[in-house]
């Protein structure tokens, strides 16, 4: 017992000390903003620099929280309660990928704006910043305005490792665009205090961390230093796995700013995306092996298979080399979420499987060589079934994630809610980042 109790306070000293590498990480990347930001001579460049800034804080606070979760678990592992310990008989489900594309955000601008071209021309620059439990993306920045009748973000946003139960926050941050922009208008360099704490220990890492994210400013607001530019949150949103569809699909919008904030956009009120997911036991083998098939209690005549569980089936090949020579299956087993799996008792190792095809009920029976074979394939079965039934309509095929192979400069055509538009700005943020790694 003791064995095992320091075995899990190494694991989670070990997931702590990667976590603060990922803080530091992330400190020394705010710096570099931080400098970049106080140095900008460009308009384009403060405003790259700025949401650099805003998302290194909101990784920070992630990480954080992370963090204070990890120390507070390795004190109950210590006082020998673990109030977080899965309940007996509990299966816990395969964890996945989840994708965000094709996002699309359409405005709502007034007549006299949109076509007459009336009043002044209000511009902003806008980004999404994408959260998934410690995970957290940010698109690429849109310079909006009265031309426009959507933002388009091109991006496609993968997060790995998320379990059924995820949420995907996006929030929209804006920040009005003057037209004159200043250099230096970004302020004095401001001495931060988060200066040669990467010397010191981990304990003052993280109050540093803590303390430069509070001193720059709430997430929520924005506000990432005193001058320059300032993204404010416009809207956000949260998705979840009964959100994905493997499909284009419209999503509520909370809005956070009122039509009087310098920062607004005409919003509708909605977003479109596509979200799709791919849950791991969709997507790679789950157990295989040799072993020996019967279809239904008439038939007498078994047969030596090697198989292969992953996805909705059971695919049995004559042999190892079939399946690697990409022959047909001999016979394909069908695994639905409502499929029943039996162990029989006493001295056969069988498993009855009981799924449903074309109405009809079908039992298959499989028989291994040893008792040990017999319970790693039943026990393979079991959480399968529950992974197919804890990710829902996701595994009722497998979702095609679609990556964008380059970005796409397409002219805005007046009139058309949705379209395809360029996002590339005078300063990338390829460049941005490479500035941020010399300045640190």
């Amino acid at each position: 017992m003791y064995y095992l109790h320091n075995c899990i306070e190494n694991c989670i000293l070990e997931q702590m000390n990667h976590l603060l590498r990922q803080i530091e990480r992330e400190v020394r990347m705010r710096e570099g903003a931080s400098k970049l930001l106080a140095a900008c001579s460009q308009r384009e460049q403060a405003l790259e620099a700025s949401k650099s800034l805003l998302t290194c804080n909101a990784r920070t606070l992630a990480l954080l929280s992370q963090l204070q979760k990890m120390r507070k678990a390795q004190i109950l592992q210590r006082v020998g309660s673990r109030s977080d310990e899965v309940p007996s008989g509990h299966i816990i489900p395969c964890s996945g990928k989840v994708a965000l594309s094709d996002l699309r955000i359409p405005l709502m601008w007034k007549d006299s704006e949109y076509f007459k071209h009336k009043g002044e021309l209000h511009r902003c620059a806008v980004f999404c910043l994408l959260q998934c439990g410690t995970h957290i993306h940010d698109t690429d920045l849109v310079m909006v305005d009265r031309t426009l009748t959507d933002i388009c973000f091109e991006d496609t946003v993968i997060f790995n490792d998320v379990g059924p139960g995820f949420e995907l926050r996006v929030e929209l941050y804006s920040s009005c665009v003057v037209e004159e922009f200043c250099p230096g208008a970004a302020g004095p360099r401001r001495m931060s205090c988060l200066g040669g704490s990467m010397g010191c220990s981990s304990g003052k890492k993280i109050r540093g961390a803590f303390r430069s994210t509070t001193i720059y400013g709430s997430i929520s607001s924005g506000e990432v230093g005193p001058g320059g530019p300032k993204y404010n949150l416009l809207a956000h949103t949260t998705l979840r796995i009964d959100h994905v569809q493997d499909g284009f699909k419209t999503h509520d919008l909370l809005l956070d700013s009122t039509e009087d904030s310098p920062f607004w956009l005409p919003l509708y009120g909605n977003m479109c995306c596509r979200l799709v997911a791919q849950p791991l036991c969709m997507i790679q083998p789950v157990i295989s092996g040799q072993l020996k098939v019967k279809l239904g209690e008439a038939l007498k005549c078994w047969a030596n298979v090697y198989s292969v569980l992953g996805g909705q089936s059971i695919l049995c090949y004559q042999s190892q080399e079939d399946l690697e020579s990409e022959d047909k299956p001999l016979l394909v087993i069908a695994i639905r979420k409502d499929t029943l799996v039996c162990v029989s008792e006493g001295e056969s190792h069988n498993i009855h499987i009981s799924t449903q095809l074309q109405g009809q009920d079908v039992t298959y029976t499989l028989t291994m060589d040893t008792p040990e074979d017999m319970q790693r394939w039943a026990q393979a079965l079991w959480q399968h079934i529950n992974n197919m039934n804890q990710w829902k309509q996701c595994c009722d095929h497998l979702m095609k994630i679609e990556m964008q192979s380059c970005k796409k400069s397409i002219t805005v055509k007046q009139g058309s809610l949705y379209h395809q538009t360029g996002s590339v700005t005078p300063a990338s943020y390829t460049q941005t980042l490479a500035a941020i790694s010399r300045l640190v």
